[in-house]
């Protein structure tokens, strides 16, 4: 039987590397829906017939609490870190402190930022700059399942921020950097059992594979890093 998985966008591109190498080995067949992590947490909470989901790890923890993962079968797959990209052509702003960073997202007309976690810690870093207030009116949310790196190149915000992963293959936009140090969001992205699965077996042994170090290169040409 092929398995049902879940996740959201940020692993959507190593979670079709990982599943392809699994199936080559032999495994079960997978099927991986990716979609905006709060629809996807939404989905796995309603009860829907999934075998496994791949969310944020807090995520995961809430899912295992309320009983719709089975307890003690989340499995830490990857570390991914945020970064900061402008329209391709644009001059590229100093993003290598902090101090420069916060002047850029001063002067910035308008600034992305993603669903989930990383926009989260995100909005926690403007607060505590001190100038959350003072950008509000330019702050714009990507919605659910939508590259913030796809507003970026449209010119829909002169600067984005979102997991690296989810902004390397995407035309139309320049990576800066990376936050810088004191202001890095990371974020771990686990795997677990969903409590409808009829065949939390081979879901554990989907995700020893993938957490195991042999996939280590493909989470890196993902832009991320083994857990």
């Amino acid at each position: 039987m092929t398995l049902r998985g879940i996740s959201s966008m940020a692993t959507r591109l190593l979670l079709v590397d990982l599943c392809e190498a699994w199936q080559a080995r032999g495994g079960a067949a997978v099927a991986m829906e990716s979609v905006g992590g709060v629809d996807a947490a939404k989905r796995v909470a309603a009860g829907e017939a999934l075998d496994v989901v791949v969310l944020a790890s807090d995520a995961i923890d809430k899912l295992a609490a309320a009983g719709h993962v089975l307890a003690g079968s989340r499995v830490d797959l990857v570390r991914s870190d945020v970064a900061i990209a402008v329209r391709a052509g644009a001059p590229a702003p100093d993003v290598s402190t902090e101090a420069a960073l916060r002047q850029v997202v001063l002067a910035a007309p308008s600034i992305g930022y993603s669903t989930g976690p990383s926009g989260t810690a995100l909005l926690k870093l403007f607060e505590r700059w001190g100038i959350a207030s003072e950008v509000q009116a330019r702050v714009v949310q990507a919605p659910p399942g939508v590259p913030v790196g796809s507003m970026v190149a449209r010119g829909d915000v002169a600067i984005g921020f979102q997991q690296r992963s989810e902004l390397i293959h995407l035309e139309g936009i320049a990576i800066v950097g990376g936050m810088p140090p004191g202001a890095e969001i990371t974020t771990v992205f686990s795997g677990a059992v969903c409590a409808t699965s009829q065949q939390p077996g081979t879901v554990r042994e989907l995700l020893a594979f993938m957490a195991d170090p042999a996939t280590a290169d493909a989470k890196r040409r993902q832009g991320m890093a083994p857990a």
